[in-house]
């Protein structure tokens, strides 16, 4: 099919859009370069991108027929060869070889022909590279994607399957598509800048949350593990819940689930240690001391916007579904699922852990205890679902 019966402008505004939803450049361009292919009836083309990390341009994508093509990865162009300096030293719209002359931004407009020079100042080697070099990777045509004067890509495009040359508003499509392409090729590329950024936070944000739960251990050697044996069993839980489509499959509330486990007890840093290591059992105003640690973690990580969704499990892990619980003796459904899921998870691990007042419990006699306060201290379905893992092996 000839591009020639095609209209041109909808078929840039179909490209454009198109463009603007794809996030991976090197996806876009080999999207765009067997559209070209296809469209415009060629035997081959293929996108030169540029590697920042590199400083180099590779050509990246080659579609078309087998034998004409380059293959992909397979050329790499350092800025001073001919076919990337020449648009360094002018923004040409495009590069046309033909048998005897090399053309540049209308096809009426002769540049070079044999010996003859016109419009170009100290040019002419080159352009007599270029026209050499073109010949070798069987293109009949350069394109150039600048953005902001920046190369980023050169389109090569091969030659037509019916012999016939390139037409003027056929070039005036390409290169106008390459433009497009350059925008968003750019806009692929700070997607991606800012994704690998934001992962890169993510995992600092998930570092300095574990690094905050061995504070907490640091301080109050006798919780050593719980944090981590809490956040295993709060994500077993959850996920058994996902699983039995108690609750929906949400990889945001797992992730503020089990940074909330590393980080209920961060308040913990603001009890003085004598409370935290005492022997016996704490006085009334000693556990009043004590049950701020739940309010004062929140207040910690309120000061941090990454937290907010973790919040609420930190805040409430130490209500009871009777409402016999703080700090605000919440009951029911009103206590948040993220602090009903710590709550039980926590007493589990507290019950079977050595503490500096009493032995740990047997597993058995800790899992009877959470069945004995179900409904009463602990969300119903969620103690449920901590007694069924434990009966079938898996805490």
């Amino acid at each position: 099919m000839s591009l020639t019966k095609i209209d041109y402008k909808k078929e840039l505004e179909t490209a454009s859009k198109g463009m603007i939803m794809i996030h991976d450049h090197v996806l876009l361009t080999k999207l765009l370069v067997r559209m070209l292919v296809r469209k415009a009836n060629l035997v081959h083309a293929g996108m030169i991108l540029y590697e920042a990390d590199k400083g180099t341009y590779v050509l990246s994508v080659s579609r078309g027929e087998t034998g004409d093509r380059i293959p992909e990865n397979f050329v790499r162009f350092e800025k001073d060869h001919p076919l990337v300096k020449i648009f360094f030293q002018k923004e040409y719209k495009y590069l046309i070889n033909t048998r005897n002359a090399l053309l540049v931004d209308d096809i009426n407009k002769l540049i070079w022909r044999e010996s003859v020079i016109e419009g170009v100042n100290g040019t002419r080697e080159l352009l007599h590279q270029v026209s050499d070099q073109m010949p070798m990777l069987n293109t009949v045509a350069c394109v150039p994607a600048f953005y902001r004067h920046q190369l980023l890509a050169i389109l090569l495009l091969g030659p037509k399957k019916d012999g016939e040359r390139l037409e003027q508003d056929e070039l005036d499509f390409f290169s106008a598509l390459a433009s497009d392409v350059a925008m968003a090729i750019r806009n692929a590329q700070l997607f991606g800048d800012l994704k690998r950024e934001a992962e890169s936070n993510r995992n600092l944000f998930f570092q300095t949350a574990i690094a905050l739960g061995s504070a907490i251990e640091a301080k109050d050697p006798y919780t050593h593990g719980h944090t981590e044996r809490v956040t295993k069993y709060a994500l077993l839980i959850a996920q058994r819940m996902m699983t039995k489509g108690i609750i929906e499959t949400d990889s945001k509330f797992r992730e503020n689930l089990y940074i909330a486990s590393l980080l209920h007890d961060i308040g913990k840093i603001g009890v003085p240690e004598t409370i935290l290591q005492k022997t016996n059992h704490l006085t009334p105003e000693e556990f009043a001391i004590m049950k701020t640690h739940s309010v004062r973690g929140a207040e910690m990580l309120a000061r941090v916007t990454d937290f907010e969704g973790c919040i609420s499990g930190v805040k409430h892990h130490h209500e009871r579904y009777d409402g016999s619980g703080y700090p605000d003796g919440r009951k029911g459904d009103d206590i948040p699922l993220i602090a009903a899921i710590i709550a039980v998870s926590d007493a589990y691990d507290a019950m079977i852990s050595d503490r500096p007042y009493r032995k740990a419990l047997m597993r058995d006699q800790a899992i009877e205890e959470i069945r004995c306060y179900k409904g009463i201290w602990f969300h119903p379905i969620v103690a449920t679902t901590l007694i069924e893992l434990y009966e079938q092996g898996e805490l």
